[in-house]
């Protein structure tokens, strides 16, 4: 763990809640607990909040892309009033090996910041659901409720702004100096090699691709560096039944390596 994110950890360990109890034959009373830091009302008109999600010790959940073995989490939003839509920051997760297979998610906890759009100025609420998959030896789901009223004041919240801090580096900052794309068929998939110049974010370099449609399966990455270009290749199929449109532009490749970890939207043919 680096020393930024040891730092923010520390940071939100103040005033956490319980993780919520969970009744199963053989599992901890005490699994995963989550809140909502209210934030601020940014000059803008949005509303700038988190979700923190707490877990019990030797217990991990999963990023927005966990991998083969993962639950993805999902956000429904009932009950949340003057809110039209949310944007979630996610931290720079961590890279798990369960049972030989590649996941990637967050242990201890960990705070999500939220940009919320209001449609109007005043009051507003933020509330739902958010359900999630949890590991130890065994994975399982669990549901947690969250709400709280969202204050129209500017006083920034340090534990948000230290989650904002941990966010991937952009390409630019990265000194990335361009990705090319190519696609060959893979009997009824599609096979995709990424090759993206820029230095080594220090070895190991794991790369998670996202095809910009959350339908599209694709698998983990196979990845190697020659120099200054790191080579990922992966294959990605589409829900059955319906082709395979791959928008470039809307690909996501994120590289997440010793030292530092790299969001890179879109690529260019190769």
């Amino acid at each position: 763990m680096t020393m930024r994110r040891l730092a923010i950890l520390l940071a939100g360990l103040a005033g956490f809640a319980a993780p919520v109890a969970v009744q199963a034959e053989g599992l901890p009373s005490q699994v995963a607990a989550v809140t909502v830091l209210p934030g601020w009302r940014m000059p803008d008109g949005h509303q700038m909040a988190a979700l923190r999600l707490v877990l019990a010790p030797g217990w991990h959940t999963y990023w927005r892309s966990p991998g083969d073995a993962g639950i993805p989490p999902q956000v429904t939003w009932a009950g949340s009033r003057n809110v039209a839509g949310a944007t979630f920051l996610w931290p720079v997760p961590e890279v798990f090996d369960s049972g030989g297979m590649r996941t990637i998610g967050y242990t201890n906890q960990v705070v999500i910041p939220v940009k919320v759009t209001l449609p109007q100025a005043g009051p507003a609420r933020l509330q739902g659901t958010l359900d999630i998959g949890v590991c130890q030896d065994v994975c399982m789901p669990v549901s947690l409720d969250f709400a709280a009223d969202l204050p129209d004041q500017p006083k920034r919240d340090a534990v948000i702004l230290g989650a904002m801090l941990d966010q991937p580096l952009s390409a630019d900052d990265a000194k990335v100096r361009g990705v090319t794309c190519r696609t060959t068929p893979a009997g009824d998939r599609l096979r995709l090699t990424a090759q993206i110049s820029m230095p080594s974010a220090g070895a190991p370099e794991n790369v998670v691709i996202e095809a910009g449609d959350p339908r599209v399966w694709v698998s983990e990455p196979v990845t190697h560096r020659d120099g200054g270009v790191l080579t990922a290749t992966a294959e990605m199929a589409p829900p059955a039944g319906e082709p395979l449109m791959l928008d470039r532009s809307s690909l996501r490749i994120t590289v997440l390596g010793r030292d530092e970890a790299v969001d890179i939207t879109g690529c260019t043919g190769g």
